[in-house]
């Protein structure tokens, strides 16, 4: 899984080398989901049930597995079918897209017709973010009755962070070992290469956008779905941390979308739904 800054750099910099758009398959997803609490693997539908009743989910994916961004869709439909969607958060909107993404959810209610790449120049979805991966999630969304949220930092206070390198207040998530297993996840990321004064600055934009995550989560109209990426939705070092600093009785539930051959427990989330490794 690539690191959070790294691709922040790729969404910030240099965009993303086209990916060809695959048929989707009808039904359920495939995969494994397994109770990470009891150990028991679940079919689909009675995942669906556990977390229907959750006022916040926050799914966590790896960015370039198309299965994860087809479970999302998934569960954007079926869970809406169940109850009513309060809203949804991307971690792959800013605050600075965020008029665009009402004026396009508005105009396609009003019986618009834009789709495809002319929805992403709407938006104007960031290239970072392969369309070809995630046109067919955003397009579900931006058709949705319900908001469609930014959860991240703008590119401005991220840089704002990086020099800076602000520490934020806390208990939880500014925990020595919390801030040191983030530190060595940017090190592996990095091939070990970085020096001390860039590694406290890619940390602080790290927690800082899980900050805003766990702000904006925590404001939104409930039911919320949040998808962000894996780094940001595990309970152990990301979003859930800032949400118990923030309002420790929120309630919450963590779904993380992984990989066949990953570790995973209970320290990391409540759920795991495990896919075929992503396609070089």
């Amino acid at each position: 899984m690539k690191s959070i800054w790294k691709l922040l750099l790729i969404a910030l910099l240099s965009g993303c080398a086209a990916l060809a758009p695959e048929t989707e398959p009808a039904g359920d997803p495939p995969g494994r989901i397994v109770d990470l609490r009891s150990g028991a693997t679940l079919p689909p539908a009675q995942l669906l049930r556990q977390l229907a009743d959750t006022p916040r989910l926050l799914v966590g994916e790896k960015h370039d597995n198309r299965e994860h961004h087809r479970i999302e869709r998934w569960l954007a439909t079926e869970l809406a079918a169940r109850r009513p969607q309060g809203s949804v958060l991307l971690e792959m909107l800013t605050p600075s897209q965020q008029a665009k993404v009402e004026q396009a959810q508005a105009g396609l209610r009003a019986g618009q017709s834009w789709s495809g790449e002319a929805l992403a120049q709407a938006v104007d979805w960031q290239p970072g973010w392969p369309w070809p991966l995630y046109g067919k999630l955003a397009e579900h969304l931006l058709r949705a009755p319900y908001p469609l949220l930014a959860a991240n930092l703008d590119r401005n206070e991220m840089q704002a962070v990086y020099r800076s390198q602000v520490q934020l207040p806390g208990q939880a998530s500014t925990r020595p070992e919390v801030r040191a297993k983030l530190s060595e996840l940017i090190r592996e990321e990095h091939g070990g290469e970085v020096k001390a004064e860039h590694l406290a600055s890619m940390l602080a934009v790290q927690q800082a956008r899980d900050r805003r995550m766990a702000e904006r989560l925590l404001a939104a109209p409930a039911p919320a779905l949040l998808i962000a990426g894996a780094y940001h939705a595990a309970a152990d070092i990301g979003v859930p941390l800032h949400v118990r600093d923030l309002q420790p009785q929120a309630p919450l539930r963590v779904l993380i979308l992984a990989e066949e051959g990953m570790k995973l427990d209970a320290r990391q989330g409540d759920y795991a739904w495990f896919v075929a490794p992503a396609r070089p």
